[in-house]
């Protein structure tokens, strides 16, 4: 996929629509241009060395807490104009946000994003990613950083779909899985090399804490 500044009528992305009206989630093996995967996985890599990655916590709000039994990895949230990459990567995403309005009526108003370093042997078990309390989040993104990524190196997404079918998805860098957030329970399987990525929310306008 060649620039960022590509419309919503883009076959890869109404590809992703379609995949979604059909199945709840999407695998794009080739979604992000090798040399601005290597760009970001780069970013990521010295965020983490420069100390800005930060333990990731489960829950939200007051309940928001550190649980390295449930999850390992370390993330830092995205800043619109923090690199130049990362404003490509938002550029591509909001460009899915729209064929995603446009093809199935979703309503959603923002994307949230952050990276997620992985070290050896980091996980996160199983879970949704629809909080509770809080109903705003539709649709979510992985988008992987790993370059020479090898079934070997583990580090799979397993996703849990219907009828008891099992889906695993290696993070091979430049591609990337769309699901909606409240029908997919998933979880990240061990790896045995860093495992980077990028992942992310479609928002819609929330309707309170219920």
């Amino acid at each position: 996929m060649r620039g960022m500044q590509i419309t919503s009528d883009h076959p890869s992305l109404l590809k992703i629509v379609d995949d979604l009206a059909t199945h709840g989630w999407s695998q794009q093996t080739i979604f992000l241009p090798e040399a601005l995967t290597l760009v970001l996985a780069a970013e990521c890599r010295k965020r983490s060395d420069e100390g800005g990655l930060s333990p990731a916590s489960v829950g939200r709000g007051s309940s928001q807490q550190v649980r390295e039994a449930v999850r390992g990895d370390r993330i830092q949230w995205l800043e619109p104009g923090e690199s130049e990459a990362c404003d490509q990567y938002l550029g591509l995403m909001d460009s899915l946000r729209q064929a995603l309005n446009q093809g199935l009526f979703l309503g959603l108003e923002d994307f949230e994003s952050h990276f997620a370093f992985y070290p050896p042997g980091a996980f996160y078990r199983k879970h949704v990613d629809r909080f509770r309390d809080d109903d705003r989040r539709i649709v979510s993104s992985v988008l992987y950083l790993n370059p020479a990524w090898h079934p070997e190196h583990g580090g799979e997404l397993r996703m849990y779909l219907k009828d008891g079918v099992e889906h695993d998805v290696q993070p091979v860098g430049g591609s990337l899985v769309v699901f909606l957030s409240s029908d997919i329970p998933h979880e990240v399987l061990p790896a045995h090399r860093d495992r980077l990525s990028l992942t992310g929310w479609y928002r819609r306008r929330g309707e309170g804490v219920f």
